[in-house]
């Protein structure tokens, strides 16, 4: 990372952050409390949201989800019942598929059972790295995505657009990469993390930062 090539003041960064520094700690809290507190389906629903989230906006993916749960159609829908609430994303169909296939997987004794699954990896990313090698419809951004989301929130980062346009702005990569193979995404999520280690913030409080900054939102 060069940091001469820094576009914007670090400043604004700080300004950002603790205009909503307390939103954040706020997610985040949330988020752990759903791997503590919550029921498998809660945490398989987390998953289900992360796989209809590429190439769509994030609060369209949640109203999917919530369409989803509001007919119990998470974790009992077949494909055909579940691809008609899937409007609001783009690639439906694919993505219908994608959650029955991730149903199946996690599918113990008839019951869904994804935290004791999770546990049996040590590092979050050996989990990262399982889910991205067996979840249909989960890349690195995705798994990150889901793993933050459930409280895994320290060590990996979610290399969406948002992020890696504002990453390209403050010169920590060159430019926003039309593809991200694994060793491209690890090598951004390595300067990202140095990034944030630079600025004296957390690489988690960070990515918010960072979204925040182009949507305009604290969300998911």
């Amino acid at each position: 990372m060069d940091t001469e090539n820094i576009t914007e003041p670090e400043e604004q960064i700080r300004a950002v952050y603790q205009k909503i520094r307390e939103k954040i700690l706020s997610r985040i809290e949330d988020f752990r409390n759903v791997w503590r507190e919550g029921q498998e389906e809660d945490i398989f629903a987390e998953l289900v949201f992360c796989i209809l989230t590429p190439s769509s906006r994030a609060r369209s993916a949640w109203s999917a989800l919530e369409a989803l749960k509001q007919k119990n159609l998470v974790l009992y829908g077949a494909f055909e019942q579940v691809s008609p609430y899937l409007n609001t994303v783009r690639f439906k169909n694919k993505k219908a598929l994608f959650i029955v296939r991730a149903r199946k997987l996690f599918l113990v004794n008839d019951r869904i059972s994804i935290r004791e699954k999770i546990l049996q990896f040590p590092s979050v990313y050996d989990k990262r790295d399982w889910l991205v090698s067996n979840v249909d419809g989960i890349g690195y951004k995705e798994a990150s995505h889901f793993l933050r989301n459930i409280g895994f929130t320290d060590e990996i980062t979610i290399l969406d657009r948002h992020i890696l346009k504002n990453l390209s702005l403050y010169g920590v990569i060159e430019e926003v990469p039309g593809s991200l193979s694994k060793k491209r995404y690890l090598d951004i999520e390595k300067s990202m993390i140095r990034f944030s280690e630079m600025l004296n913030i957390p690489v988690s409080h960070l990515d918010f930062i960072l979204w925040f900054k182009e949507t305009g939102d604290v969300f998911k």
